[in-house]
């Protein structure tokens, strides 16, 4: 099949696309916090170039499908579009798709300014112009200054437009106002191209040649609406369309703007990895191993200053057994001893065992650990959510797990999670049932839809880690696997001891993309030769830093940007939400009162309380970034700072009336939340420090433990040993080349390119410089831009020691970069900050008779081979 993101890579070019400017409201109307991912960024590109130009294959309306991953962010990706679109001229804006819980998820998602998910800016400003989100029950009188947003289900839309009623949509407000439809989880419309029904003839009053065949199905009514209009636009958003349907294939010809699967998602580090604990013990005991395993995972998102909390799901068959483990787990938290948590432990492997390890390493006593396990999974936080258990403020509280007030430790569900359920601190999911419905070589229906459960709870948990070098949005140990951090990176999935199903389970998650087909772990050894060398025991690699600046030494406050908007706040209710639930939005909203307030209203030391959670907040932090601030008490007392901020507090009126300081302070920190984004950048520039420090190479490059997704890379060398290869031109023993640091490379071909590379030039090399070494930068160091301060891992580092009789030792460190063709130019920066050392780098070290030089050389690209080859030779004179 076709897709329209590769048209547009044939008919623009890869390099246009990726250069093509995202408009500026993306970084002001989007929520800041919710930074664009690369692939994000790159989905807009690639929606932009569609609008903004002309080509043969573009059709006449715009109908396109944005193929994604679960949990890449496709919610965020129609805001944008929504955005954009608005600034093309659109007002009106239909939401649909299956599920009723979605409808109020997305709610939060566009409507709700307080919530955390929350996904435009404190204020929506495009081209200078102030716009709000309206929700509208249809479009028949509409602000044409607004987003006018109306949400619906599938169903809910196709009985109203087909039995019509007071106040809801109609198939006029499509024929009389342009209107952007938007399809979620847009695999269930297709109800009838799944049956190989056309839902599109021969002639249509507004398009020639188009007509809608009959309005009997969903997809029938979507079919119509989008052609009442001729500038009504469908976009389309889903991660599991079946391709592999002829007639879902035929359909979607040419419309994929944007394919980002699962495994792509997967291999990019956004997902956490997946976990198989199998075992023989009984449902109850299987639960107690997750709860130890969860509060081990607690500690040690605490251990690295992180307050995330793991969720755990217990999954069962029936609604009935549902409710039957439930009071049994009750049951078992209330009486479980030391000697049931040391019973599971006498038979912990792997995962579980490494868990009782840290127990003993930290002292804790089990004694302690019971105490807090009766604590944690106490009754009330516990969820029971099934169809008989089901309200829309448990809704809420199932869709709020990662948010600090929401306190539940496990969910107990049947079939109600399996789509629109976006929690990022879901850890383990318990099977609590051991049949199966495969056979005969096929995949069962409840195990693929298990595989599909699996990946929704596989999204990441974005954490900091204790440097705060490694990005908190995507996996950061995957080549360290004996860090235990790596556990806050992965899902458990606990299961009866059963080879068939895991089979069965792991063909399905390969299917889906949720886990590689096949891994390679290797060693990364150094040579025990290189180990007794000099240059091992006494030699340094050299770093530099990353320092800030003040971009403006004469900011006063805030800014206006800051001190001008209105931080709305709503202080929960469950009585409100539970009475209101079904309303409409705009007359619930209408409902709840508020009240302005002045940040300073709340008391001194309530803020000052709020301030001590963030780190953003201290004197030291602000100093930098506010270079005429006194005193933590003026940015306090201020109205330049914090004093006159503006406040509005939604809650019931007894609440409004009578503030707590609880509330206070819970209103303090949700506004400190909403500003931290928009000082991330102040006053402040940052930059690469022209001193370069030594660090001993012993205590810098690591021997280690190294994990290759065999099917995650185009590149055919990638994970193959160089004296394993079979390409004959990059095979070596390295084991025998003296030069070579490392016993072995797996790396991609471009690095092996560059091994055979040194190897051709060595004999020139070693006419003039001695100790020559090359080591692997596999994560070991980062240098930083002296222009921009951007971190970069350069990928290889060349030593050499230059011949000399006079007696001075002259020691040369060359950073090195092997690059493949199709990223030279995305990464060019990266090439520019490594050129820019040898001129610009300051290296204030010596020892007595040495003098260190550091460079770095522009990329190593097979093809491109020669202006390496040029650069190294002129720099060591060895031409």
């Amino acid at each position: 099949m076709k897709i329209l993101q590769d048209t547009l890579r044939e008919e623009f070019g890869k390099r246009t696309i990726a250069e093509t400017e995202l408009p500026k409201y993306f970084t002001t109307s989007l929520n800041p916090i919710m930074k664009l991912r690369p692939y994000q960024k790159e989905c807009f590109q690639y929606f932009i170039t569609y609008w903004q130009n002309e080509f043969d294959a573009k059709e006449l309306k715009p109908h396109l499908l944005f193929h994604m991953a679960t949990g890449s962010g496709k919610t965020l990706i129609m805001a944008g579009a929504m955005l954009f679109l608005y600034e093309q001229g659109y007002r009106n804006f239909l939401f649909f798709v299956d599920s009723t819980n979605i409808i109020e998820k997305t709610k939060e998602n566009f409507l709700n300014v307080a919530s955390v998910k929350y996904l435009f800016g404190q204020t929506i400003n495009i081209n200078g112009k102030q716009v709000e989100i309206k929700l509208v029950d249809n479009f028949q009188t509409v602000d044409e200054n607004c987003i006018n947003l109306c949400l619906n289900t599938i169903q809910g839309l196709h009985t109203s437009l087909n039995v019509p009623k007071e106040n809801a949509v109609t198939y006029d407000d499509f024929v009389e106002h342009r209107v952007v439809l938007i399809s979620d989880e847009a695999h269930h419309t297709n109800t009838a191209t799944k049956k190989g029904k056309n839902t599109i003839v021969d002639s249509s009053p507004t398009l020639p040649g188009i007509e809608v065949e009959s309005t009997e199905d969903w997809e029938s009514t979507v079919m119509k609406i989008f052609y009442s209009n001729e500038a009504n636009v469908l976009l389309e958003f889903t991660a599991t369309e079946d391709f592999q349907d002829a007639n879902i294939a035929d359909k979607y010809e040419n419309k994929v703007i944007f394919d980002y699967p699962l495994k792509k998602f997967r291999e990019d580090g956004y997902s956490k990895e997946i976990s198989v604990i199998q075992s023989d013990m009984s449902p109850i005991d299987r639960a107690i191993q997750c709860v130890l395993l969860s509060q081990y995972k607690r500690k040690l998102f605490s251990s690295i200053h992180q307050d995330i909390k793991p969720v755990i799901m217990l999954k069962s068959k029936t609604i009935a057994e549902n409710k039957r483990f439930y009071d049994e787990f009750i049951n078992t938290i209330k009486n479980l001893s030391v000697e049931d948590i040391e019973r599971i432990g006498a038979n912990a492997k792997e995962d579980i065992f490494d868990m009782f390890s840290y127990i003993k390493e930290k002292g804790i006593e089990l004694e302690n650990l019971l105490l807090e396990i009766k604590e944690d999974f106490k009754e009330e936080n516990l969820l029971l959510i099934d169809g008989n258990n089901i309200s829309p403020d448990k809704q809420q509280k199932l869709n709020s797990l990662e948010a600090k007030d929401n306190e539940f430790r496990v969910v107990f569900a049947v079939d109600m999670l399996n789509e629109g359920w976006d929690v990022l601190n879901l850890f383990d999911i318990v099977r609590l049932y051991e049949t199966r419905d495969g056979g005969r070589g096929k995949i069962g229906k409840t195990t693929m839809q298990e595989a599909q459960l699996i990946g929704r709870g596989a999204r990441y948990m974005p954490f900091t880690e204790p440097t705060g070098e490694l990005p908190s949005g995507k996996r950061k140990y995957d080549d360290d696997t004996t860090n235990r951090l790596r556990m806050l990176e992965t899902l458990h999935y606990h299961s009866v001891n059963n080879p068939r199903y895991i089979h069965e389970l792991r063909t399905a998650m390969v299917q889906t993309g949720i886990v590689a087909e096949k891994f390679k772990t290797v060693d990364l050894k150094l040579k025990d030769s290189f180990k007794d060398t000099s240059l091992y025991k006494n030699g340094y690699v050299f770093v530099n830093e990353v320092e800030s600046f003040i971009l403006n030494k004469d900011v006063t406050s805030l800014g206006d940007n800051i001190l001008s908007k209105n931080y709305k706040v709503h202080i929960n209710s469950g009585r409100i939400s539970t009475g209101l639930i079904f309303e409409d939005e705009e007359r619930r909203v209408a409902t709840i009162p508020y009240r302005n307030f002045k940040l300073k209203d709340f008391g001194y030391h309530v803020i000052r309380a709020a301030i001590n959670r963030f780190n953003t907040f201290r004197y030291s932090e602000l100093k930098v970034r506010y270079p005429n601030l006194t005193s933590i008490k003026e940015f306090i007392e201020s109205d330049c700072y914090l004093s006159g901020i503006n406040v509005q507090i939604f809650a019931v009126q007894e609440k409004l009336d009578n503030l707590s300081q609880k509330d206070k302070l819970f209103c303090a920190v949700q506004v400190l939340k909403q500003i931290e984004p928009q000082m991330t950048n102040g006053g402040i520039g940052y930059k690469g420090t022209r001193l370069f420090s030594p660090r001993p190479i012993k205590s810098v490059f690591r021997e280690k433990t190294q994990k290759f997704a065999l099917d995650g890379s185009l590149d055919k060398e990638y994970g193959k040993s160089m004296k394993e290869t079979d390409n004959p031109e990059l095979r070596l023993d390295l084991s025998c080349v003296n030069w070579h640091a490392y016993e072995d490379c797996y790396g991609t071909s471009e690095e092996k390119h560059l091994i055979r590379y040194i190897e051709s030039i060595y004999p020139k090399l070693a006419e003039k410089y001695e100790d020559i070494y090359l080591l692997r930068n596999e994560k070991d160091f980062k240098i930083y831009s002296l222009a921009s301060g951007d971190a970069y891992q350069p990928d290889y580092v060349l030593f050499l020691k230059k011949k000399n009789d006079v007696g001075k030792a002259d020691y040369i460190q060359i950073f090195i970069e092997p690059k493949g063709e199709h990223l030279r130019t995305t990464d060019k920066w990266k090439e520019d900050a490594m050129k820019e050392i040898r001129v610009n780098a300051d290296i204030q070290f010596s020892t007595q008779g040495t003098n260190f030089n550091i460079w770095g050389m522009p990329f190593f690209t097979e093809k491109k081979r020669q202006i390496f080859d040029a650069a190294i030779k002129e720099s060591l004179e060895i031409l």
